[in-house]
């Protein structure tokens, strides 16, 4: 994993943490991410290391998280987007700003796909992240 990469996961597990994202290590356990730590690893460097129930801090790059592609988005999810107001059609419709958006916007969806795991980062693609299993997270 490379550096930049590491950095990828480590910001997109930070966004996820209040959301309870389920990860897996290579004995094909499953486990739910309830903190991010700093550790010293053997060689005496700081690591980021994901905290878990029943397992030690384990370093970032032995961590695979279970997300959601966006194309698993289902209808009744994509009506829910739809109704926050923000997005017609998958495009933000505010053009007050060069961006086209409100932060406060970009927030409200962003937090919203954090809150069903949605891939926002495209780390499945890059090989960082392993795609949910059907079910895995119920959403409401």
């Amino acid at each position: 994993m490379t550096q930049e990469e590491k950095q990828l996961l480590i910001k997109d597990l930070y966004a996820r943490l209040p959301y309870g994202v389920k990860f897996t290590l290579s004995d094909d356990s499953i486990y739910t991410m309830k903190g991010i730590d700093l550790i010293v690893t053997d060689e005496g460097d700081w690591e980021y290391a994901v905290a878990a129930k029943g397992i030690e801090p384990i370093e970032i790059e032995y961590v695979k998280p279970y997300l959601r592609p966006m194309s698993s988005m289902t209808e009744k999810e994509k009506k829910e987007v739809r109704e926050l107001g923000v997005c017609d059609d998958g495009a933000f419709h505010n053009d007050v700003y060069d961006t086209g958006i409100f932060m406060e916007e970009a927030f409200t969806v962003l937090s919203w796909l954090l809150e069903r795991h949605f891939d926002i980062n495209y780390l499945i693609r890059k090989g960082l992240a392993l795609e949910a299993p059907e079910g895995m997270y119920k959403t409401k």
